[in-house]
């Protein structure tokens, strides 16, 4: 009887793949259609949702397979409960990843997203010819940010990285929670002659510690998210604009369903006092020191995590000095750097 139910469940399972690759095919078609007429961006989201649903079937296989090696009868009912639970969960983000690709679409319009990154409109990242004041990347620059239990810091090394043909400066980013090692991510700018400062990809390493080990070692977890240029269909994208102006949408990652950023400028000529709802969370005393009304805040979303937002803040001659997570809420400002006089002067949390 056992032997009956599991042949039963796993054709069962085989119906659902054939009926998801079945879908798959459809949907290609149905988007190819679309994308014949214009609509490369939401013909993108639509083969995307399909993808993730078609990844959905697959965990759920593979967690099936892990559920069936669980020899206590109880713990493996529980452990297949769960898996209908996580389904239920994934397929749900699956459709919000729809929606927010959707109106990202709406923001970005429906051009397909292929940006020329010739080497010919780049500097030399080490002497640009128009240095951007918002996002400066001297060798040696540093910023320290604080978020509660949370220190950030941020340098540029004196390494760079060829790309696409492209040479890259690298920023070294360490993030440490409770004093480990968190996060560690190099990430590659490149200033255009344009005066716009792009961003080429970044190498992510996430790490977890762990209480009992000997020596208390950070342990990589994780390597999402890390994309580059020219590699597996990437793209660049913009980390800060030359000309910014209010309403401006543009893509600053592009790594399909790894890596999918668009910011939105909010602001050019932020100060303290002027905006409420741009005033919410930040503290006065930083944003006073430095905005005189010719700070820029951007919002800024990930395709992949629907609803998540967060505003950066961006003063000349600094760069990023206060990140803020409405949700959280969550509060990343400055607390160090050696890029300005006023460094020296930051107030503390």
């Amino acid at each position: 009887m056992t032997t009956t139910n599991t042949s039963e469940r796993g054709r069962r399972a085989f119906q659902r793949h054939t009926i998801g690759v079945s879908l798959i095919t459809f949907l290609t078609v149905a988007a190819l259609a679309e994308g014949a007429r214009g609509q490369f961006c939401s013909d993108s989201a639509r083969t995307l949702y399909a993808a993730c649903k078609a990844g959905v079937v697959d965990d759920a296989l593979v967690g099936k397979a892990i559920c069936i090696n669980v020899s206590d009868a109880a713990e493996r009912a529980a452990c297949l409960d769960a898996l209908g639970d996580q389904r239920e969960e994934a397929t749900q983000l699956c459709r919000d990843q729809r929606d927010t690709r959707f109106a990202a679409c709406a923001q970005l319009g429906e051009s397909r997203y292929d940006p020329d990154f010739s080497p010919g409109l780049f500097d030399d990242p080490t002497n640009p010819t128009k240095p951007n004041p918002y996002f400066p990347l001297a060798i040696g620059d540093r910023w320290q940010y604080s978020a509660g239990s949370e220190l950030n810091t941020v340098e540029i090394v004196n390494e760079t990285k060829l790309i696409a043909g492209v040479r890259c400066l690298v920023a070294r980013d360490l993030v440490f929670r409770n004093g480990d090692l968190a996060e560690a991510t190099d990430d590659w700018y490149v200033p255009a002659k344009s005066g716009a400062v792009w961003y080429f990809g970044e190498e992510v390493k996430d790490f977890e510690s762990f209480d009992g080990d000997v020596p208390r070692r950070p342990e990589l977890v994780s390597i999402d998210g890390s994309f580059k240029a020219g590699r597996d269909g990437d793209k660049p994208g913009i980390i800060f604009l030359a000309s910014p102006k209010p309403g401006d949408v543009y893509v600053e990652e592009s790594s399909l369903a790894n890596a999918e950023d668009v910011t939105e400028i909010l602001s050019t000529t932020y100060a303290f006092g002027d905006d409420p709802m741009l005033d919410d969370l930040v503290p006065q005393a930083l944003a006073r020191l430095l905005c005189n009304g010719d700070c820029v805040v951007t919002k800024n979303f990930s395709l992949l995590e629907p609803g998540i937002f967060a505003r950066k803040y961006y003063a000349p001659g600094i760069g990023v000095f206060l990140e803020v997570e409405p949700d959280g809420p969550v509060v990343s400002q400055l607390v160090g750097c050696n890029v300005d006089p006023r460094c020296a002067s930051l107030p503390t949390p």
